[in-house]
């Protein structure tokens, strides 16, 4: 069984809960993450893109088999700057993306937070508006936003067999976010890892029609 993603936007304060976008919370001590080689100006140039934030006791009636911890909070990061409408930023394109585009971290800490704030040249926000999440069922080979499952597409899943993809990320025109001809992001990582709570070991691929 898969958790289904869905977001919307709200005028109500999403700090320290699961939110799409916006800026993340992460514990005191945890940098933004940067992009390999990246160093971190002014405008936050050369950091990744914060995806969301997953408050973990959120997702816990869902996960069934209780595959992730209950406690805590998840966070995703990628260079999703070309997928996002920039096409002069530089892309991984298809397939198995190298360390240092991605990231993925876990924190079991919620009470000591810092919101990262980013602001491009003008003083404006350097993201999209935070939206919040909701949750529920899905099948384990849905298309779409979720957590857990396998991968839509069967490529995906001959690439890398037993694998689990802990946070599938569809096009949506709202955002203008788009894998090329109908594709999509998968954080993948395998079950021993998952078990181990190795979230360092996770693996990015972008697959499309």
């Amino acid at each position: 069984m898969a958790i289904k993603i869905t977001t919307e936007q709200t005028g109500e304060s999403l700090k320290a809960k699961s939110h799409w976008w916006g800026f993340p919370d992460l514990p005191s001590g945890i940098d933004f993450p940067l992009l390999a080689g990246g160093v971190c100006d002014d405008e936050g140039e050369d950091l990744m893109t914060f995806i969301c934030q997953i408050r973990l006791a959120e997702i816990a009636g869902y996960d069934k088999e209780n595959l992730l911890p209950h406690e805590g909070m998840l966070y995703f990061f990628a260079d999703l700057d070309y997928f996002l409408g920039d096409l002069d930023a530089p892309c991984e394109g298809l397939g198995f993306w190298r360390g240092g585009t991605y990231k993925v971290i876990y924190s079991p800490d919620i009470e000591h937070l810092d919101t990262h704030i980013v602001v491009d040249k003008d003083g404006n926000d350097a993201c999209l508006p935070a939206e919040s999440i909701g949750y529920g069922e899905a099948n384990e080979e849905d298309y779409g936003h979720k957590l857990l499952g396998v991968p839509f597409f069967d490529e995906v899943r001959d690439e890398a067999p037993g694998y689990v993809s802990l946070l599938q990320i569809d096009e949506d025109d709202r955002w203008n976010l788009l894998f090329y001809d109908c594709g999509m992001m998968n954080f993948l990582i395998s079950r021993e890892d998952l078990a181990a709570r190795r979230f360092d070991n996770v693996k990015l691929y972008v697959h499309c029609m």
